[in-house]
């Protein structure tokens, strides 16, 4: 097995490519080893000294850690994933035991339309990007023309997601949906 690594914006988070799909559908975060106990793959990763977060996407596994060299703890977290597919074991034993998300969704029904192609905008032309950098990105809440965002993988506490956030979502939501003044991050 040959197991692929990619840089993202986030310099304490790596992804991590196994060459074959992770989750069928959807992503989970793990935030830390008590999250974990619903997937044998972030245990395993949580178990490596130094990490401290786990996102699991379609066909890519983000890694973020503290401050200890990538190349102290890389071959570690490398060893862990091989370690993982060999066994066999599933990513998810219990998928409805994944963490679920923090908070709901929260909007006034009238600006239910508003919110629909907020979310169209995201999904199509926002998420694939991120996703690509090894995050995710969630709608939140809208209220008053303020949409609100939680950054996920290898987006939260990257340095460069509040100008993600501010240059590149918000003018792009400004743009196809007016009702949209601006655009917070949250947990």
């Amino acid at each position: 097995m040959f197991i692929q690594t990619e840089a993202t914006p986030n310099p304490e988070t790596l992804k991590f490519l196994p060459g074959q799909t992770v989750m069928q559908s959807g992503v989970l975060d793990f935030r830390s080893v008590d999250e974990a106990d619903a997937s044998p793959l972030a245990r395993r990763l949580f178990a490596v000294e130094g990490v401290t977060g786990v996102f699991l996407g379609y066909d890519f596994v983000s890694v973020s850690k503290d401050g200890t060299p990538w190349e102290h703890l890389k071959p570690s977290v490398l060893g862990a994933i091989m370690e993982h597919y060999l066994s066999g074991d599933a990513v998810v034993d219990d998928p409805s035991a994944a963490p679920a998300e923090a908070d709901g969704e929260e909007f006034a029904e009238e600006d239910a339309a508003t919110v629909a192609m907020i979310k169209e905008i995201l999904d199509e032309r926002v998420r694939p990007a991120v996703a690509s950098d090894g995050g995710d990105i969630i709608f939140r809440s809208y209220h008053d023309g303020v949409v609100h965002l939680s950054m996920r993988g290898a987006c939260a506490g990257c340095p460069s997601s509040t100008m993600t956030l501010q240059m590149g979502i918000q003018n792009l939501l400004r743009h196809f949906v007016p009702e949209v003044q601006e655009v917070r991050p949250v947990a």
